[in-house]
């Protein structure tokens, strides 16, 4: 069983619309990066409170896989300005 690098860093690499970030997540995990979604007004919503804004969802991944990742994030910006 593999340990648990508990040094892991995250960092935010897009935010934006879920739909959007759900694409990237699906592109992102194609080439086997892996990512973690923060929506603070889902969270909010299901708590029974409102926080954030529903366009505000923010996509997260290692810092160790922002050079593999990097190239997905890019295209998408190039072609969607």
């Amino acid at each position: 069983m593999e340990m648990l690098d508990l040094e892991l860093k995250t960092i935010r690499v897009f935010s934006g619309a879920e739909t959007v970030v759900n694409l990237l997540k699906a592109e992102l995990s194609n080439i086997n990066v892996p990512s973690i979604i923060k929506n603070n007004f889902n969270s909010g919503v299901i708590a029974g409170i409102s926080g954030g804004l529903p366009t505000a969802v923010d996509l997260y991944i290692y810092e160790k896989h922002l050079e593999k990742a990097e190239p997905i994030i890019q295209d998408y910006m190039e072609r969607n300005g």
